[in-house]
């Protein structure tokens, strides 16, 4: 079985290399390629290309990437062509993946969707081409079900794969200091400042000014897979002793709390019980059409799941020093928040599904791809 897998950027890659991880135990005769990451690289897909070349967000820098966008879509339509695979399963990355599914659907390529392109915010016309373009669909929030279920699309809801990557991450706190190099009675803060250069750019200057505020802590950046020590070092000044690779979730496991930029990170902190602020800037420019466009009352997964203000999101103009020390000095000295933002995230938790969204997906898409295999024999 051949199967061919596009994911755009560092979540993407994550619940990809689960997906196949857990394809590989049910099946044996996978052959894998895609455009992705490290971490699908490690689960067996043959990568043609890094997501870090794709990470192209915004408005107004997709516009200016215009030509290498297009290039990069011709270039992936003529390797899914010369590959021939039984399916084509995409994963988030709506821009770029939205533009292949209805290629495919012209080639008589079968397409799974997997993480579902969020039309329930903004572009809620993209769910005519689902309905067209795309052969099977997997979501991993708990309202998107019924969302598509509306518009007489069949959507498959597997709960929410970070919950298993969660729970693999456990372990001592003791350990886990020393893993990160914390002394004894040192008190750590979260840094996050996103997984693109555009975002890390924008984001951890700010950050770092708070981090002046708080000369009793220290505060660890989790530096992002994919960019180098070099950049951080280059644009901020950063040294090795401020930032940690691959240990994302062993910092928010001992971090007193933390600064998210708003993403799956938001999620990730919450599952690790972190107490967290989010924010996020953007280019003046898209931010101010994305918030005629956006139909949501708020950004990140945290509150869009709990259908409330959980944790505080600071954005734009209001993701500034002043509203971010203030901020962060509330969730490390006022208990009674602290207390109540732990058990919202007990119920976030369960309202997301439960543990074994990979497997679910796994299982559900290859008995699609058999049967898509049998209708075409």
């Amino acid at each position: 079985m051949k199967l061919y897998f596009i994911a755009g950027e560092a979540s993407g890659d994550l619940h990809t290399s689960n997906l196949v991880k857990a394809m590989r135990i049910m099946r044996s005769d996978l052959d894998l390629r895609g455009w992705g990451g490290n971490l699908m690289q490690q689960a067996g897909v043959e990568i043609v290309k890094h997501y870090r070349e794709l990470a192209f967000m915004g408005f107004f820098e997709v516009a200016a990437n215009l030509r290498t966008i297009l290039r990069n879509i011709r270039s992936c339509k003529e390797d899914i062509s010369a590959y021939r695979p039984d399916a084509v399963i995409l994963i988030d990355y709506p821009g770029f993946n939205m533009r292949i599914a209805t290629w495919c659907r012209e080639q008589g390529i079968p397409v799974i969707y997997y993480i579902s392109p969020q039309v329930w915010a903004w572009k809620e016309n993209r769910v005519k081409k689902i309905k067209r373009d795309v052969d099977e669909l997997f979501v991993i929030l708990p309202f998107e079900a019924a969302f598509y279920q509306k518009h007489g699309i069949e959507a498959h809801f597997v709960g929410h794969p970070l919950l298993d990557v969660a729970e693999k991450h456990s372990s001592s706190e003791t350990h886990i200091r020393e893993e990160l190099g914390i002394r004894k009675g040192e008190k750590v803060i979260a840094l996050l400042p996103g997984s693109r250069k555009q975002e890390i750019s924008t984001m951890l200057p700010v950050m770092l000014e708070v981090a002046k505020q708080f000369n009793d802590y220290r505060f660890i950046i989790a530096g992002a897979p994919g960019q180098e020590l070099d950049f951080y070092a280059n644009i901020h000044g950063v040294n090795e002793n401020d930032i940690v690779f691959g240990k994302t979730y062993a910092l928010f496991t001992v971090a007193e709390a933390g600064l998210v930029t708003s993403g799956t990170a938001t999620l990730e902190a919450a599952l690790h019980g972190m107490p967290q602020a989010v924010c996020y800037k953007g280019n003046f420019i898209s931010y101010h059409i994305a918030r005629k466009l956006v139909k949501v009352n708020y950004i990140s997964l945290v509150n869009l799941v709990m259908e409330r203000e959980v944790v505080r999101e600071m954005i734009q103009e209001a993701m500034n020093v002043k509203s971010l020390t203030a901020e962060l000095k509330r969730l490390l000295e006022d208990e009674q928040y602290r207390h109540r933002l732990i058990e919202d995230y007990k119920i976030l938790r369960e309202k997301l599904g439960g543990t074994g969204a990979s497997h679910r997906a796994a299982e559900g898409m290859l008995e699609a791809i058999d049967q898509f295999t049998r209708q075409n024999s």
